[in-house]
């Protein structure tokens, strides 16, 4: 039992407590006593699902101060023209909600993953020893930021990140909703914040609701389906010496030979599991206590190695659905009643399974091997695909609109992992490359494709010596022959 002093020294904020409140024997009134710096919750990433979050944030009684991050002036400008609400249909029913704050960031040119200065850095500023503090435009805020709610695709987290990087201190929470994404943070680690003892406390949410944008108005929001939200507070890394998702054991691409870790390595009975527990800071249980009073996100709390397991649920059904559409181009119900795709997506989903249930961080989780068989991920993704059968995955569309997919993220991470842990997923890999090769293909042909141009001044009907006239365009296309 420790005594009170050495509890006082613990205490983040360096708060100075009573006595008496160290003593009280309920549990939750001592962490209400810790007050809350700021409650103001900045939203990043402001996409169909960043707009729904902020909307469900000041949809509460006594609502935070939410603030609304655009990045670059295109996107602030169009805010601050518009009425500055937030609208969401459902059910038919509309309903808006106003009173956000506003504030701009602008992206950060980076070399080699290293943010540079500023615009007019040469290749001297590329030194190990530049300093690479970003230097700040005048319309952009320096105030610290408490609790960040980020919604941006995987690709763009590190860029957004990178924006609001100088505003973020080692109390700040940072809540990641990438919705079953793999990697994201590890990426987070590398590039943004690669110093554990200068890093945000991290929180992770996998939610199932389902939310698009309208035509109409890019303010306003179409509620599709209902979901649940599950969130948890992450293993910081400076508390017990290990990130959040760390492999055992790594191979080599050479001989596949293994590296030295200093993670535990041994069978169950061998080895006793680490406690991954890390305090909670008076920012991380107000973030938490927020989102789970809001109905409309249907909110829960899971411990991490709950959480990882109902991410890598989502990350199986998403690595078959997603490929599969996007190949066959067709809608989430046409990979449905097709044996010859359920042949296909049972090689991609043996793959899947037996890297999840061969990752260290569920060896001492019981029932592991029940929960990610592969016969119960294929029941997985057959209702999901059912249940939204009749929209298309985020994936397909963004093949048909040229632009990134989060592929890396999903089938690349099986790929990735599979690699460390020795496992060569040859399906896998081959779906990744052929989303990003038709993806490719289709930038390609948005870059090349030139309208029509009509024929010149003087061009048209040619006037023949008999008098008669010919026209060049007679509807008919001219024969290329054979390709």
């Amino acid at each position: 039992m420790q005594s009170a002093a050495a509890d006082e020294a613990d205490t983040p904020f360096d708060f100075k407590l009573p006595e008496e409140e160290f003593k009280h024997p309920v549990i939750p009134d001592f962490y209400r006593a810790l007050p809350v710096v700021d409650r103001r919750i900045h939203v990043l990433g402001l996409g169909a699902h960043g707009q729904f979050i902020a909307h469900a944030l000041r949809s509460i009684p006594n609502p935070p101060p939410v603030t609304l991050i655009h990045r670059g002036w295109h996107a602030y400008t169009l805010w601050e023209n518009s009425k500055r609400r937030l609208q969401l249909v459902r059910d038919g029913s509309s309903e808006s909600q106003e009173g956000f704050d506003a504030e701009i960031a602008f992206n950060r040119p980076r070399d080699r993953g290293k943010v540079i200065s500023g615009q007019e850095e040469t290749s001297d500023a590329r030194s190990p020893a530049q300093d690479t503090t970003p230097q700040l435009q005048k319309e952009e805020s320096t105030e610290p930021i408490s609790s960040l709610i980020v919604c941006s695709q995987a690709p763009t987290t590190v860029t957004a990140l990178l924006s609001v990087k100088h505003r973020l201190n080692k109390d700040s929470v940072v809540l990641f909703l990438q919705h079953g994404l793999m990697g994201v943070i590890e990426e987070v680690d590398r590039e943004v914040f690669p110093d554990p003892e200068s890093r945000p406390r991290y929180m992770l949410g996998v939610d199932t609701h389902g939310v698009r944008k309208t035509a109409n108005d890019m303010y306003t929001s179409l509620y599709a389906h209902f979901g649940t939200m599950a969130i948890g507070l992450l293993p910081q890394e400076r508390h017990d010496g290990f990130s959040p998702f760390s492999a055992p054991i790594r191979f080599d691409a050479k001989g596949l030979r293994p590296r030295a870790t200093n993670y535990p390595i041994g069978s169950p009975a061998d080895t006793p599991p680490l406690q991954r527990q890390s305090p909670w800071t008076p920012n991380d249980r107000y973030l938490l206590r927020t989102l789970l009073r809001i109905p409309a996100l249907c909110a829960a709390g899971f411990a991490p190695s709950d959480l990882l397991q109902l991410q890598l649920e989502k990350l199986a059904m998403k690595c078959v659905i997603h490929p599969l559409t996007v190949m066959l181009d067709a809608r989430n119900g046409g990979i449905l009643y097709n044996y010859h795709l359920t042949r296909t997506m049972r090689l991609l989903l043996s793959e899947i399974s037996l890297v999840i249930r061969s990752l260290p961080e569920l060896q001492y989780i019981p029932n592991v091997a029940n929960r990610f068989d592969p016969g119960r991920l294929e029941t997985l993704v057959v209702s999901a695909a059912y249940h939204m059968r009749d929209e298309i995955s985020p994936t397909l569309a963004c093949v048909r609109s040229g632009r990134q997919t989060e592929i890396d993220y999903m089938n690349g991470w099986i790929v990735n992992k599979g690699e460390e842990l020795g496992i060569r997923c040859l399906t896998n890999y081959m779906m990744t490359n052929l989303v990003k090769g038709k993806n490719k293909m289709v930038q390609l042909e948005m870059n090349e494709d030139v309208p029509f141009m009509g024929p010149k001044q003087g061009e048209g009907s040619i006037e023949l010596k008999d008098g008669s006239s010919h026209d060049t365009n007679d509807g008919e296309q001219e024969d290329l022959g054979e390709l």
